[in-house]
């Protein structure tokens, strides 16, 4: 599967780095491509800067040559972790501007999956109007509301909450949280 992950200035970018961490690039062909302000958020929140797995590949924001830039060659899903609502705005009303944008277009005229993960509270009806768009459109509104039945104990285990949700809606296995009336072992 070709998977495209876009990161945001919103904060989490820890989400991000833990999509990564469970994305294998031998099974998978992963790109990557950063927002203008998400080498800020990613300095602040990331001590160790944003590792990418082997084999990843890092496109420039403004460089509409990425294969994910045309129809012809979309990718079989595009996760956007963490989204500002501002990209979640622009994406739900068709704009284009960079690589990241285009490629959103791409992925919901193609057909394929778009994965936006806000992490805004609270919410105004301009994003609740965004959202609809894009769930009409065929988007996947996942926000990063963690789950705390499995009792995580650190952040890292917080955070892998809503990782694995994203995980699951690419349907790719997983085993980063416990599942809901799950037996312990």
């Amino acid at each position: 599967m070709k998977i495209l992950v876009a990161i945001t200035g919103a904060s989490g970018a820890l989400y991000a780095q833990r999509l990564l961490d469970n994305l294998n690039s031998h099974q998978h062909e992963i790109a990557v491509v950063l927002s203008h302000y998400a080498p800020q958020v990613i300095a602040a929140e990331l001590p160790g800067g944003l590792r990418l797995p082997e084999g990843a590949r890092l496109y420039n924001l403004k460089s509409m040559n990425a294969p994910f830039a045309s129809g012809s060659n979309p990718p079989d899903a595009m996760v956007v972790i963490p989204c500002t609502m501002g990209t979640l705005g622009r994406i739900a009303h068709g704009s284009s501007d960079d690589v990241l944008l285009r490629a959103a277009d791409v992925v919901l005229k193609e057909k394929r999956k778009l994965i936006l993960v806000p992490r805004e509270t609270p919410l105004n009806l301009v994003h609740v109007k965004n959202f609809e768009l894009l769930l009409l459109a065929g988007a996947t509104i996942l926000p990063a509301n963690p789950g705390y039945y499995g009792n995580p104990q650190t952040v890292r285990e917080v955070v892998d909450t809503v990782v694995a949700r994203v995980l699951d809606h690419l349907g790719i296995p997983n085993q980063l949280a416990p599942r809901w009336a799950e037996e312990r072992e």
